[in-house]
């Protein structure tokens, strides 16, 4: 008896939405881990989150499985991942001795998380692949989670006033993912593809560099990319006004 081969596209359109649910599984894994006051855990816990988060659009895109459900499903899993885990973290690890300010940094957090999810899903077909529009949500989570592995190397002068660094943060990053600031995505450069073999050794430095004082540099690496993305966007509005000027005085 000959055995019907199934074609490979039909064998393989469930990895990326099994890659989904371990990003999802370990996001709730932090979130027990942070009720539990292990807050360093959590925070590696959603740092793997998004490594898998990371994997799952790639592994999608090389077996040529991409779908409407893994997007929407990838959606879902990164608003309880990327929003609710963290913000729920924070909260227990620094925000729930602000009172009320906690609560609405919060849900401040997770629902501005929520508002750059659906954004995205509505734009990603006709928005330019170059730039996200507003931090991405996984941008977010994991500068709050490494901003926990980070807190040691912080004077003490500023360990004393944490939850208020903390509380500042959970906003600034709320208004960044609904805003219009541009940050790089690395989709679509033409120097990554023109030199691939380069760009692989630079890659594998820079892990190499970020691996040997990960407590310290991941936070650092997540403040230049937030960092380069507001520079960026103020340079673009500095061209425009420029540009209204010129116009107004011909």
């Amino acid at each position: 008896m000959i055995e019907k081969k199934v074609p490979r596209h039909k064998s393989v359109y469930i990895l990326p939405n099994m890659i989904t649910m371990a990003s999802l599984f370990v996001g709730l894994l932090g979130i027990l881990w942070a009720i539990e006051g292990k807050f360093e855990y959590s925070a590696v816990a959603i740092i793997v989150s998004g490594i898998f988060d990371g994997l799952d659009g790639k592994v999608a895109r090389m077996t040529h499985t991409s779908s409407a459900f893994g997007v929407q499903l990838d959606s879902l899993a990164d608003l309880v991942v990327f929003g609710v885990s963290p913000a729920i973290t924070m909260y227990l690890w620094q925000l729930q001795y602000m009172s009320n300010y906690g609560k609405v940094a919060m849900f401040l957090y997770i629902a501005c998380g929520a508002l750059r999810l659906a954004r995205f899903n509505v734009q990603s077909e006709y928005a330019s692949k170059k730039f996200f529009i507003g931090l991405p949500i996984p941008l977010a989570a994991l500068t709050l989670a490494t901003f926990i592995l980070f807190q040691k190397y912080l004077p003490a002068m500023v360990v004393a006033n944490l939850d208020i660094i903390v509380l500042i943060q959970m906003y600034v990053l709320a208004f960044l993912m609904v805003s219009t600031v541009r940050f790089a995505s690395f989709k679509e450069y033409s120097g990554f593809k023109a030199h691939p073999f380069g760009n692989m050794v630079i890659a594998m430095i820079c892990i190499g560099i970020i691996a040997s004082r990960p407590r310290f540099l991941f936070y650092i690496v997540t403040l230049i990319y937030i960092s380069s993305g507001l520079l960026y966007t103020l340079y673009l509005l500095s061209r425009r006004f420029r540009g209204v000027r010129k116009e107004k005085q011909v």
